[in-house]
């Protein structure tokens, strides 16, 4: 425990010439690979060890302490060995200057700053295992999948008609009855309906039939209980597509666990659970995930829309690919140039390829998470993750009396209680004034905290969500490069870009400084693309079946 909170950490790092030097590390990246920038960071490890290192061997303390049998009468009370055990353990740096804290903050955070080195390091990495998971012989072992979606059509504007949505992809899912119009105009209606924490790790029988039930009530309460209607079907999770209306689950994440469903059809079993209930008709017409529909929807109004991206709960990215670079796209009598990609980069990093710039902060949210090694870029990025970094590194500042003089409180103490709202509320805060960083600590029970120990808070925060934002930026990044057109939009949804104050201006910033020259972008909020995209898909795959069979 002392060394865990004296916040020293040893680990091999390899430096600029490839030598490996033992060192202990208050700010180094990870145990498995820790590759420096060179002398500067070593450097900064050697300055941040001297002033916050210095193990305390407690053993040893204890040992020394220690008296003979007959002077057992002169011995401390065991309470009283405790507490100064304790006061030895703990290295203490209240009392230090402020100038000090901030400097302490700052040399721990840089390991969650990425160079200049380290992004272009990230994008050829990306583009590597893209080009794995679209190469057929690759593809079975690739972390980034690039599932095939058979989606080859774009909205034109022209789709008219009734239609439902199904999304599911979080805690909760919705149902949308959609009526697209002339001139882009439409009316939807929805319904948000839970799934309660049993159905969620109980059986896929149970989640289907919960999930039709709650259509079956949908249609009777929005009058459209006795029409057949067509429905696109959204389905967050890592999905390896046989077909437009055929998918095939690879992997639970966010926090489901269901069984008997990875590796079945997801929309036979929604349409087997409709059966059992054989009180609706509807036509499930196509399955995708909500980077698709973020796409579907924005390309409804904007069509050079190429790219969907996700930066919510989860993140991921789609993106339109020629045929030719998918492999695995297997569609008889092909005459189209296009299909759309399911990247499900989230998975980028499992095999390793981001150790060199994990933190010990991302181990521990790994290891307690509910599938370690898994899903190792999303950890790094998403809101499921990002308070709770945030949370990880304050705790450490706290435990070293950097933070509010080193008093914390169970709230702060208690995973997943620094929720990701509190990273956005934070740093929006106007620069010198601490409203909402005030009001978030006094949720988390510490309510003596200084304007220097906000200022630190905020600076952490700043230091998390902008590498997520560099992260994030990468890959679109790649994507773009890859697909070498003049002028590419990418429609972006997910609650960490809707509401951080900064995501998107970090995003443009970054992005700029990757894509080739020549090439421009857009970032384009997406109007529900997980709803309103779903029924597009839908309504796409309607109005191709009725050319079809003219």
């Amino acid at each position: 425990m002392d060394q865990e909170l004296s916040g020293t950490m040893r680990s091999i790092s390899i430096n600029s010439n490839g030598t490996t030097k033992q060192q202990q590390q208050l700010n180094g990246h990870s145990m498995k690979t820790a590759v420096s920038c060179g002398t500067d960071e070593i450097d900064n490890v050697r300055r941040v060890t001297a002033t916050i290192g210095g193990d305390v061997d407690v053993a040893k303390t204890t040992n020394a302490s220690k008296t003979p049998a007959s002077a057992a009468t002169t011995t401390p009370s065991p309470s009283l060995i405790q507490q100064q055990q304790l006061q030895q353990s703990l290295p203490s740096y209240a009392s230090a200057s402020v100038a000090e804290k901030k400097k302490m903050v700052h040399e721990l955070c840089q390991q969650l700053l990425l160079t200049d080195e380290q992004v272009h390091e990230l994008c050829y990495r990306i583009l590597h295992e893209v080009r794995r998971g679209l190469a057929k012989d690759t593809h079975p072992k690739a972390n980034v999948k690039c599932f095939v979606t058979y989606v080859q059509d774009l909205p034109n504007g022209n789709e008219r008609g009734k239609f439902l949505a199904l999304d599911l992809g979080g805690t909760n899912f919705r149902v949308l009855l959609i009526h697209l119009q002339e001139n882009h105009d439409f009316q939807m209606e929805s319904r948000i309906y839970a799934i309660p924490q049993h159905i969620m790790i109980g059986s896929g029988i149970q989640l289907f039939d919960h999930i039709a039930e709650c259509l079956s009530n949908f249609m009777a309460d929005h009058n459209v209980y006795a029409e057949r209607l067509p429905l696109g079907f959204t389905f967050s999770f890592p999905l390896r597509q046989l077909g437009l209306t055929k998918g095939l689950l690879e992997t639970w994440t966010k926090g489901f666990n269901c069984a008997g469903v990875v590796n079945e059809d997801v929309v036979q079993l929604l349409k087997d659970a409709i059966a059992r209930r054989g009180d609706v008709q509807i036509d499930v017409c196509a399955i995708l995930n909500d980077t698709t529909g973020t796409l579907m929807s924005c390309a409804w109004k904007n069509h050079s829309c190429k790219i969907g991206l996700i930066v919510g709960t989860g993140s991921n990215a789609c993106y339109v690919e020629r045929v030719e670079e998918a492999e695995l796209f297997d569609a008889p009598d092909n005459r189209k140039p296009h299909v759309l990609i399911n990247t499900e980069w989230g998975a980028f990093g499992d095999n390793g390829a981001l150790d060199f710039v994990r933190t010990e902060f991302d181990e521990d949210i790994d290891t307690h998470s509910i599938n370690p090694g898994k899903q190792t870029f999303e950890k790094m990025i998403s809101g499921m993750y990002m308070g709770e970094l945030v949370r990880l590194v304050i705790v450490k500042m706290t435990r070293a009396g950097v933070l509010f003089k080193g008093q914390d409180s169970d709230v702060l103490n208690t995973r997943g209680l620094f929720f990701t709202k509190y990273v956005s509320e934070i740093e929006a805060d106007e620069p010198g004034t601490f409203t909402n960083c005030r009001l978030v600590l006094e949720e988390l029970g510490l309510s003596n905290a200084t304007d220097d120990d906000c200022a630190n808070v905020r600076y952490i925060c700043e230091c998390v969500s902008k590498r997520a934002a560099h992260l994030v930026s990468a890959g679109i990044a790649t994507l773009i490069n890859k697909m070498d057109e003049p002028h590419v939009t990418v429609g972006v949804d997910g609650s960490v870009y809707r509401f951080h104050p900064k995501f998107h201006s970090l995003m443009v910033e970054k992005i700029t400084q990757l894509i080739k020259p020549g090439i421009t972008f857009d970032l384009m909020l997406s109007e529900d693309g997980s709803g309103r995209g779903a029924a597009l898909v839908a309504a796409v795959a309607c109005r191709e079946d009725v050319l079809n069979s003219k």
